[in-house]
């Protein structure tokens, strides 16, 4: 079995990422922005098949490096990123609260 390709790439809207694999959707995440200096990632959900090959996690990195690209502070009302911004210190840098 070949290895599979999974790609990153952010909605035409810039509110969200989503994941493909060999041109299926497999995965989403999505946010909002507030005001200048906030986003708030509000889901994110990704097919069965792919839950354990690390796909939510790495469209949470990818709402993660937006946010420090537009110099943003996270807020994690989705309770999937709250997990990953606990679990992971390579999100204390964007994370609202700092709550370890």
């Amino acid at each position: 079995m070949a290895q599979e390709t999974i790609t990153y790439d952010i909605f035409p809207n810039g509110l969200g990422f989503y994941a493909n694999c060999d041109g299926q959707h497999v995965g989403e995440i999505t946010f909002v922005r507030v005001g200048i200096d906030k986003m708030i990632i509000d889901r994110t959900s990704v097919t069965e098949k792919y839950q354990r090959a690390h796909v939510g996690l790495n469209l949470v990195r990818c709402a993660a490096n937006l946010a420090r690209n537009q110099h943003r502070k996270v807020i994690t009302m989705c309770p999937f990123a709250a997990a990953m911004f606990s679990r992971y210190p390579e999100f204390d840098d964007v994370r609202f609260l700092h709550t370890r």
